[in-house]
């Protein structure tokens, strides 16, 4: 099923969010703007129909956002693209074989529900072993954590992966404490190799293979980029 009336086009998976506060307690938080319109701007532009899929399915919250800049501001007065955030699918919704890449964008809320989300892991595995390509950026990498291929190796052992480093998080600030875990630390864990930029809010991410994943907001954009020419790269 799609959210889009065009079926023609190759899509683009994105995965997002329920979680309206971190954990339990009632600070709020949620998808990251930003890092969802960004992304869809390049690929729309590029020729790609994009999906969004929740484990919920239906609206998700969004913040974060910066109406100062002009692509953010250009989907928030959307009716038509907000209308998608409003009616997110349902996994059980997602013809697998339609897709040619899965996009996890972030913000605090990709922390939660997503991550163990076994029927999003089994799409976003089966996309992958289809040729497809996964991404991720910030907090859009805790999506990666547990996904294994087919002989139960984690889809990302032996590779370089990007995300939201913990050197720029507050550890000691309460939305931390409640996160379920640390990004860095359980990639590395579990054999991949975890690669960020010190410096941050640069625009740094890493490509390896068909794994494609972004530091922070900043790598919105060159995340989408490397998508599609990964996937064209595939045509040729």
């Amino acid at each position: 099923m799609s959210q889009n009336n065009t079926t023609k086009k190759p899509k683009i998976l994105f995965v997002t969010s329920n979680q309206h506060t971190y954990g339990s307690t009632e600070m709020n938080t949620a998808n990251h703007f930003a890092e969802i319109v960004l992304a869809y701007d390049v690929l729309i532009k590029a020729g790609f129909q994009v999906d969004f899929v929740s484990p919920n399915g239906g609206a998700i919250p969004i913040g974060y956002l910066k109406t100062s800049d002009s692509i953010q501001k250009k989907y928030i007065y959307d009716a038509k693209f907000m209308n998608l955030l409003k009616h997110t699918l349902t996994p059980d919704m997602i013809n697998v074989s339609s897709y040619k890449a899965v996009y996890y964008s972030g913000g605090g809320a990709a922390m939660f529900g997503v991550p163990e989300n076994k029927r999003i892991q089994d799409i976003t595995m089966k996309i992958y072993e289809n040729n497809g390509v996964i991404s991720a950026v910030c907090h859009g990498t805790a999506g990666i954590i547990n996904l294994k291929d087919p002989s139960g190796e984690y889809v990302y052992k032996g590779k370089k992966i990007n995300g939201f480093p913990d050197m720029f998080e507050n550890k000691d600030a309460k939305y931390y404490q409640e996160f379920p875990f640390s990004i860095e630390e359980t990639i590395n864990q579990n054999g991949g190799d975890f690669i960020y930029s010190k410096h941050g809010w640069d625009a740094y991410h890493k490509v390896d293979g068909r794994i494609i994943t972004g530091q922070d907001p900043t790598a919105s954009i060159v995340v989408a980029q490397k998508i599609v020419e990964t996937l064209k790269k595939q045509e040729n």
